[in-house]
């Protein structure tokens, strides 16, 4: 018997994350332990809009779009674990990139891939918390960081 993943897809996404078109950046995610990591994917495609300016001779995804996406799915996680403590979310609170250390940029993501991120809750202090990033696209890391996110009721 398989193991049973903890997934949703683009809809639930929308209902935690206040981005959308273009900038909302995680397509799924795949699984999560709350508290602990999240695993999520982004799709990469020739049509979205970046390519048509950054570098449009040989077409690769801005390392701060990466870094994005990843603090994205921290506040995935940050909120699903939020649900679980409380029971439900609040509606105006919200998760704000607050910082970001030791950024690194091992390989290229160009249109077809499809960006697997995995990120680790580390701890939170006082509405901050702290996480780890890795971004891999066919098995090998493309890029990594340690990400802080604020947690802020509107």
């Amino acid at each position: 018997m398989s193991e049973q993943l903890n997934s949703f897809e683009i809809e639930k996404i929308m209902s935690y994350l206040p981005h959308r078109y273009p900038m909302l950046l995680i397509d799924r995610v795949i699984d999560y332990k709350v508290g602990e990591t999240l695993h999520a994917i982004k799709n990469v495609t020739i049509n979205e809009p970046i390519f048509t300016g950054h570098f449009p001779w040989s077409s690769c995804v801005p390392g701060v779009l990466i870094l994005e996406a990843m603090a994205q799915a921290t506040g995935l996680l940050g909120f699903k674990t939020i649900e679980a403590e409380k029971g439900a979310v609040d509606p105006d609170e919200l998760y704000l990139f607050a910082a970001i250390d030791n950024a690194r940029f091992k390989n290229p993501v160009v249109p077809g891939d499809q960006i697997h991120f995995h990120v680790t809750f580390v701890k939170e202090r006082r509405g901050i918390w702290k996480f780890t990033g890795e971004a891999h696209v066919d098995g090998k890391m493309v890029a990594c960081a340690e990400i802080m996110c604020a947690r802020r009721v509107l």
